[in-house]
């Protein structure tokens, strides 16, 4: 398979990528690392755009509103921030009492929820940024996820295996969904109705409308050299998808079977993030090296009848 596009710049581990969904500026690519810093990309190419900077440790999360017009990011200097994405400019700051591990934006840009070392969740008035944000208690340990699902539930997830899905009407907890391992990364397909979970040695699948799990798979390769699952991405399609861990490898996995199609190599460290592209082309992945690979999709290898296995180090 062709190498993939390696996107240097940050110098310590990248912790987490999101991409924004098609704008009509196009798509973008968000990293947030642990050199202090978030930055944004081209969702197409992979440019450089500009860096988030003025956090004074090390950035965990960052992603972008709905419109990528501003981005928010979360730190271990007990803050969240949140920045105009056009101008690179710092609009706020939102102060915690201990390391800021998550966050998401409202749907209508006008909330922002945080978790993180404290096991509260905090719903944020960007209208009031100073004001006392509302909280959500229920977690027992560090909050790792923090999902808007749609305009009035968020879901959280992290160090005590569970999965809480909120009513921020309310701040009362609807579900809890359990797992037999940290509750590392969760995504939601565009049309909000799949939920993907890494956790433990597992990732997992959800139907929003019910929250019951439609697959469940424990990765075989990744269970037996004794690493847990970090991230996981669905396929637009929902033919295959892509999940990583701790053994520096990114591997394709039938959606149907959860059977290994592809492994690509090239990271050189743990690998944190790994997200599609909108369009399912490409995909993209961040880790411990501190650099980006954004890979090629080849549709037919959901059609392979075995395990592929690709070495792409071009570093």
């Amino acid at each position: 398979m062709p190498s993939p596009l390696i996107c240097p710049g940050h110098s310590r581990p990248v912790a987490g990528l999101e991409f924004s969904g098609q704008t009509d500026d196009g798509v973008f690519l968000i990293s947030a690392c642990h050199d202090k810093t978030a930055m944004l990309r081209s969702g197409e190419t992979g440019d450089w755009i500009g860096t988030f900077e003025g956090h004074k440790g090390a950035v965990w999360w960052a992603t972008l509103n709905a419109p990528a017009t501003k981005a928010v990011t979360c730190s271990a200097d007990f803050t969240a921030k949140i920045w105009d994405a056009l101008t690179g400019d710092e609009l706020c700051e939102l102060k915690h009492k201990h390391i800021v591990r998550a966050a998401d934006w409202a749907l209508d840009s006008s909330h922002v929820i945080t978790g993180g070392k404290e096991a509260k969740v905090r719903l944020f008035d960007l209208a009031q940024p100073k004001a006392e944000p509302r909280i959500f208690t229920g977690h027992s340990g560090l909050v790792k996820v923090v999902k808007c699902a749609d305009v009035n539930l968020v879901l959280t997830g992290g160090e005590d295996k569970s999965l809480c899905i909120w009513d921020t009407r309310t701040l009362d907890e609807g579900h809890r969904l359990l797992f037999d391992g940290s509750v590392n990364n969760v995504e939601l397909s565009p049309d909000g109705r799949t939920m993907t979970v890494a956790a433990g040695n597992e990732v997992s699948f959800w139907e929003t409308s019910s929250w019951k799990c439609i697959k469940r798979f424990t990765l075989a390769v990744v269970e037996a050299n004794g690493y847990g699952v970090n991230t996981a991405t669905l396929h637009p399609d929902e033919k295959v998808f892509v999940a990583a861990g701790g053994n520096f490898w990114v591997y394709v996995h039938s959606y149907e079977t959860g059977a290994e199609l592809q492994c690509n190599k090239g990271h050189h460290g743990p690998v944190y993030g790994v997200r599609f592209t909108p369009d399912g082309k490409s995909y993209a992945s961040g880790g411990d090296d501190g650099t980006i690979r954004i890979w090629s999709y080849d549709a037919d290898v959901s059609s392979a009848p075995t395990a592929t296995s690709a070495d792409a180090d071009t570093a």
